[in-house]
């Protein structure tokens, strides 16, 4: 059996879906993501050549690779959707859950992990830093509407910036992890340089890379006689471009490029708030979001279904997943929100649902790729597990919860 030619049945079947799903879906408490790690599942039972299997442990570049991709095409088109003007009273509820909660989380997760599963500092670190983003891939359920659409409630925006800035702002963390790695090998790691250069340069640099391209991409797109301006080809994968470009000349001046993808689309926004061309780049990036998503968790469906993942599953690693899901993240973002402005349930579904996704296996295939970790193994079955476990129990809960918020927020 010719596994090119599956391959290609393969992507053939999930394009469709990814087109078709999401209105059958609309209604029902059951999100994409679950379906499309459903169908990896059936899809591995299937007497297929092992070819023709991807297992993301046995491909770590790969996986890092192609999750980066999906995480910068999902920070840009939330970005974009963000009509929100930055501000410090205006994202008074993204700061909280950044500069509170986020840490809160981090050294949480790394307490059960070094505690309850016997991880090194290192290790847990780096454990706590990849699962503390919330993903801008998988919550796309809890995030805003598209651009000018008006769907920006005070718990939808809360979770879509959230999502945009933390996942960049977790990196100085997964840094120190790699450091105190190197450092646990006998290498030479500095507090300090780790202070100046991945902190305050990379976060730094991020930003104002992000802004001045995105800036003058907006004066370019927008601004131009009108003969000249892109926005006149009504062409979504400008947005493409605008991705690549911000996160290539980040990278190359050792910025967080994360961080400046999603702020450069801000500044887009920033150049002509109103103007109907950001729907076409939204819904562009959108789209090649939505399929990439689909790929990347049919793979992890496979995964999960040749038992390569949870072949020798502790009872600690299941207790952690659980803890980290259903107590560390809500407790944290709880905390962080007291005596802001949205009401107790407002409060309380913006702590819930911190999704953990695509971003959370970016970081460690990245950092396992950067230095040596202990237990290893064991780091990627509670990463996965977790990632399991917050697609199921979030993406069942999202479409009832979100509409007896909307319900409420009527009355």
């Amino acid at each position: 059996m010719d596994v090119y030619v599956i391959i290609l049945v393969v992507l053939g079947v999930i394009t469709l879906l990814t087109a078709w799903l999401p209105l059958v879906l609309k209604n029902l408490p059951l999100s994409l993501p679950i379906f499309c790690i459903g169908f990896g599942v059936v899809f591995a039972w299937l007497p297929l050549p092992e070819d023709a299997i991807f297992n993301p442990l046995e491909h770590r570049y790969v996986t890092e690779r192609v999750t980066e991709f999906v995480v910068l095409i999902a920070l840009m088109g939330a970005g974009l959707k963000l009509d929100r003007v930055v501000g410090w009273r205006s994202w008074n509820l993204t700061w909280r859950l950044l500069i509170i909660a986020m840490p809160l989380t981090i050294f949480a997760i790394a307490a059960v992990a070094h505690w309850l599963l016997g991880l090194s500092l290192a290790a847990a670190l780096l454990l706590g830093a990849a699962l503390a983003p919330t993903d801008p891939v998988l919550a796309s359920d809890v995030q805003v509407g598209p651009p000018r659409s008006g769907e920006e409630d005070e718990v939808r925006f809360a979770l879509t910036s959230e999502a945009g800035l933390n996942d960049g702002l977790s990196f100085p963390f997964v840094h120190l992890a790699i450091g105190l790695a190197l450092w646990q090998a006998g290498q030479a790691f500095s507090f300090s340089d780790w202070v100046l250069v991945d902190v305050i340069w990379k976060l730094v640099a991020g930003v104002a890379a992000g802004w001045t391209i995105g800036w003058l991409l907006g004066l370019i797109i927008f601004k131009l006689p009108k003969r000249s301006q892109l926005s006149r080809t009504g062409d979504g994968f400008v947005a493409l471009g605008a991705t690549f470009l911000t996160y290539g000349v980040t990278e190359l001046v050792h910025g967080y490029g994360f961080v400046a993808v999603f702020v450069a689309a801000l500044a887009l926004r920033s150049v002509e708030r109103g103007h109907k061309y950001h729907d076409d780049l939204h819904n562009f990036t959108e789209q090649i979001e939505r399929l990439m998503m689909m790929l990347v968790l049919f793979c992890f469906g496979l995964a999960l279904a040749k038992g390569a993942i949870f072949t020798d599953l502790s009872w600690q690693v299941v207790l952690a997943a659980v803890v980290i899901v259903l107590l560390i993240r809500p407790a944290a973002a709880g905390l962080s929100l007291i005596g802001s402005g949205p009401v107790a349930a407002e409060r309380a579904v913006i702590a819930f649902f911190g999704i953990r996704g695509l971003g959370s296996i970016y970081y460690l295939a990245y950092a396992s790729g950067q230095a040596d970790f202990d237990h290893v193994r064991t780091l990627w079955q509670t990463l996965f597990l977790v990632v399991l476990l917050s697609i199921l129990i979030h993406g069942l809960s999202v479409t009832p919860v979100m509409q007896w918020l909307d319900r409420g927020r009527n009355r």
